[in-house]
């Protein structure tokens, strides 16, 4: 199994409060977030951007290892997930992961589309948007 790994540091409450993120491999190390750049547009990330750029890479990587695999050539992707937060009660949850992409390749169109379309359902990060999670803790 192969294990990567972010982490978040947070003080203060939900709309006054101030967060850093960071990975494990440094691509990105105590970048800002908080309320106003998840809600009010403000500079910095928040957690649906992240995944979005996470489900986007996936896919686009999934769908290239489906490609070559049906001996489509010279191939160029580019995608976006477009992960849309709701409101659900007292919170909020995700509800949706829109992925759009554009493919260039040699290869017959139609035998292109059915490839994305399996790298849709097949990457490993559509997979845990619907995953169980697990979690443990440690107070004090």
């Amino acid at each position: 199994m192969i294990v990567n790994s972010g982490s978040a540091k947070w003080e203060g409450g939900l709309k006054d409060g101030k967060g850093l993120i960071s990975t494990k491999s440094g691509a990105l190390s105590d970048q800002p977030y908080g309320f106003n750049t998840r809600f009010e547009g403000k500079p910095g990330t928040n957690p649906e951007e992240l995944i979005g750029a996470a489900h986007a890479a996936c896919f686009s990587m999934a769908l290239s290892m489906i490609l070559q695999g049906a001996g489509v050539t010279d191939v160029k992707i580019e995608t976006t997930s477009q992960i849309g937060l709701d409101k659900e009660g007292d919170g909020f949850a995700i509800k949706t992961a829109h992925l759009v992409t554009r493919i260039t390749g040699n290869g017959d169109p139609a035998v292109i589309e059915d490839c994305a379309r399996q790298a849709e359902k097949g990457c490993p990060v559509s997979k845990v948007l619907n995953a169980e999670v697990t979690l443990d803790v440690t107070v004090g």
